[in-house]
């Protein structure tokens, strides 16, 4: 469909890429990846026709319909939203009129007429080829990609200028699904989008009759959606067959290969220049020497490339808190006479990480601002641990900043003795690097402000973290350096993330928000899909389910058996079984403390505490080795 031969791009002196060479075929399903700055978008633009090659040449299908999502910057206005994404079918729309002025002709004209006769053939033409393009179910189909896009119904007679930039790029998106062009060309579709509408889309894709290139920050989003990678590097496009986490796979493996035969061409040359170097004044040598000088200027020389920088940022650990980090009992939130959350129950341990999930809308960032005490309760009970210490990230997190500070003067300020080495290393982590670091706060753009207002946060963090969408406007690279950081954060974090392998790598609970309610689910998002599909219930947390659920969590055991294996978790089966050993170890030891400590008499209290707590961690115990068997089972039965 679309060709590049030898094609390249210049920004000024600087060669954005060159040579590339590019058959886009109908069916593919490309992931386009490359560290920022390597001309992803650009590339992007060129098979749109958007942008021009400075190199080669592109050329495209005769008729190819291609449709291009950037990632902002579209404004519609004038229609309401179910009209502006009605009007991708005019054509079809305008056919349907004419179908309808034609059956007012056959209705009111001699049937015996040859104008009868013309209108019938054209009523019937046109009908048939009505049907065959889905004429009859526009509306349906508007629907269901608004629905899935995730606009209430409520919204669908609003006009589209009511809508901010977020919800504008979610329309312009669903006016091109409906269009189903040959081409689908998106770049960063599910920045805008919630998880609940990016899992709708990942199944819109997967199902998409023709093809599609795109750009995404979502590693999952990736794996499911597409069948190769291009990857812009070293000013060259490179392809591998699969989705992204086979493409990592890959690249190792390339990687390996080619250092290896860069190891053999060494030896050889090394050989050759060896020998040559030593007989070259030897008559009776001079025939072989000849023959190896040929050989080694034929020899086209294997290049390594650098190894593209990993960073990696330790960030301080805080003081601990007490075993209850936070405690909601009955609380409720309105504004005015609409009721966001009510009556909600829940405790946060210690070392929680805890995803908060829900469709836009449900109170997800309500609930993380009650968490950080900068709304208050319209009703209930909020309670903070021993010790515990919340820190607050925003959506709107920079607008806390000095906008005369520079970025590294800001961080050296606040940095407690780190180099400014160190510090550096960290803005790269999130995409500042070279003299960006000395801009002032207030000339970033608002997605760089809070890529640096969360850079800051995580230099000296509380022991009670609560982030509100904190991987917005981050990259692969600077989403892998905040997961790693807070995989190995010793405090406890609340958050709200719209990224798929970011929840799932994280998370440890999963509270869903809905209909003004929280449940909470044990383990990541994909145990949570698990068990709202049937594999396992809710955990209602009571009073007393809650003393032991939390001496289990603490000590990194779960929720219940599952009642039916899904294969896709086999493996996550087996590493669950290794935690709830070490989960079982730990409270074996606990009780053995216990029981030592109940022998000493310090007085009534402290006895009735202490036996209180060795129930609990009994309770805990008997739950993790009743899973652990439980899940012994369902992995024999699996095979």
């Amino acid at each position: 469909m679309i060709s590049l031969v030898n094609a390249g791009k210049r920004f000024g002196p600087r060669v954005l890429f060159e040579g590339l060479n590019w058959l886009v075929t109908p069916q593919d399903r490309v992931g386009l990846v490359g560290a920022n700055g390597t001309g992803k978008t650009t590339l992007l633009k060129m098979l749109a026709g958007i942008e021009q090659a400075d190199l080669g040449e592109i050329t495209k299908q005769k008729g190819l319909r291609v449709g291009y999502l950037p990632q902002d910057g579209l404004n519609l206005s004038g229609r309401t939203v179910f009209d502006e994404c009605l009007s991708v079918f005019d054509e079809q729309r305008e056919m349907e009129r004419e179908i309808e002025r034609l059956a007012h002709v056959l209705s009111d004209t001699d049937p015996a007429s040859e104008e009868y006769a013309e209108a019938a053939d054209r009523y019937a033409s046109l009908d048939s080829h009505f049907r065959n393009l889905d004429g009859y179910s526009l509306e349906a189909k508007v629907g269901t990609v608004l629905t899935g896009l995730g606009f209430p119904k409520d919204d669908w007679g609003r006009r589209t200028e009511h809508f901010s930039g977020g919800w504008q790029m979610r329309i312009a998106l669903a006016k091109l699904l409906l269009q189903q062009p040959d081409l689908l060309l998106l770049d960063e579709p599910t920045n805008h989008l919630d998880l609940e509408a990016r899992n709708w889309l990942e199944e819109y894709l997967t199902s998409y009759p023709n093809a599609f290139v795109l750009i995404s920050h979502d590693r999952y989003f990736l794996d499911v959606t597409v069948r190769k990678i291009a990857e812009l590097w070293n000013r060259g496009l490179h392809f591998y067959t699969g989705n992204y986490e086979k493409y990592l796979k890959q690249k190792t493996e390339r990687r390996e290969l080619l250092e290896a035969a860069y190891k053999n061409q060494k030896e050889r040359i090394e050989q050759l220049e060896a020998f040559i170097n030593r007989f070259r004044a030897t008559a009776t040598k001079a025939k072989q020497v000849q023959s190896r000088i040929k050989e080694l200027e034929k020899i086209e020389r294997i290049e390594i490339p650098p190894d593209e920088r990993t960073i990696h940022f330790s960030f301080p650990q805080p003081k601990a808190s007490g075993r209850v980090v936070a405690e909601f009992r009955d609380v409720a939130k309105a504004y005015g006479e609409k009721l966001v959350l009510g009556g909600v129950n829940f405790a946060i341990e210690r070392h929680d990480r805890v995803a908060l999930v829900g469709v836009n809308g449900a109170g997800k960032s309500t609930l993380i601002k009650l968490l950080a005490g900068a709304e208050p309760l319209t009703r209930g009970e909020y309670a903070l641990g021993h010790n515990a210490m919340p820190d607050y990230f925003a959506q709107d997190q920079y607008k806390e900043l000095d906008p005369e500070a520079r970025m590294l003067d800001d961080l050296v300020s606040v940095s407690n003795g780190k180099t400014i080495t160190e510090l550096r290393s960290l803005l790269g982590c999130f995409l500042f690097s070279e003299d960006d670091v000395y801009k002032p706060i207030g000339v970033l753009s608002g997605g760089e402000r809070n890529r640096y207002a969360l850079a800051r946060l995580l230099l000296n963090p509380s022991n009670f973290l609560l982030l509100d969408e904190p991987t917005n406007h981050l990259d692969m690279r600077a989403k892998d350096v905040l997961l790693s950081a807070l995989e190995e954060f010793s405090g406890t974090v609340v958050f709200v993330s719209h990224d798929r392998y970011f929840i799932d790598k994280l998370a440890t609970r999963v509270f869903e928000i809905e209909n003004g309610g929280v449940q909470v689910f044990p383990g990541n998002y994909e145990d949570y899909l698990y068990r709202k599909a049937g594999g396992a219930g809710v955990v209602v947390e009571t009073e007393v389910e809650e003393a032991v659920a939390a001496a289990v969590v603490e000590n990194g055991a779960g929720a219940g058996p599952a009642k039916r294996v899904n294969p896709i978790r086999v493996q996550k089966l087996k590493r669950r079984m290794a935690e709830l050993e070490g989960a079982a170890a730990g409270l074996e030891t606990e009780i053995a403390k216990l029981e030592t400590a109940l022998q000493n008499y310090v007085s009534a209290e402290e006895t009735q505490r202490q036996s209180r707590l060795l129930e609990e961690k009994q309770g805990a115990l008997a739950a993790a080795l009743g899973e652990w068997e439980a899940l012994g089972m369902e992995l024999e039965e699996a095979g």
